[in-house]
């Protein structure tokens, strides 16, 4: 069953914050072999300029990925996740992630379509400080294989 197209358009906003530790950037960081110092060391942070340690660019995909499971599991989409691989995934900064960050999350439904017997749904997670600083928008697109054909 082909995705419902009245979802382009349609955010969720995460349900609570996320609150970013030093030790979760380390597990990150150790989890991806990234050695570089300001992932562990708050001198070496400050050092670069920040007010604490920074996350691997990547790190955002924690924080996204909850958020945007609201949409890619609402039953009213009509994704059926065992078809789901990752399409593609892109990000763009306002700042670096850091520990001590209470991180809120709003995914939007960009665009569904259709190519080649398959449905493309892309999302865009815009994060932000609990306060209201924008940090990062993390684009991804999922692509559900054979549903567009109606083969769900």
């Amino acid at each position: 069953m082909a995705l419902d197209q009245s979802f382009v358009g349609r955010s969720y906003p995460s349900p609570e914050p996320y609150l970013v530790s030093r030790e979760k950037i380390r597990e990150f960081a150790d989890a991806i072999g990234d050695q570089n110092p300001a992932y562990r060391s708050v001198d070496a942070a400050r050092g670069l300029g920040h007010p604490d340690v920074i996350a691997p660019p990547t790190f955002a995909v924690i924080v996204t990925s909850r958020a945007s499971a609201q949409v890619v599991f609402d039953p009213e989409l009509g994704l059926d996740y065992s078809r789901v691989v990752h399409g593609e995934q892109s990000f763009s900064y306002a700042r670096p992630v850091r520990a001590g960050d209470r991180l809120v999350a709003v995914t939007t439904v960009e665009k569904i379509r259709s190519a080649a017997g398959n449905d493309l749904l892309t999302l865009s997670c815009a994060l932000a400080t609990a306060e209201g600083e924008p940090v990062a928008t993390v684009r991804s697109v999922v692509v559900a294989r054979g549903t567009a054909a109606g083969e769900g």
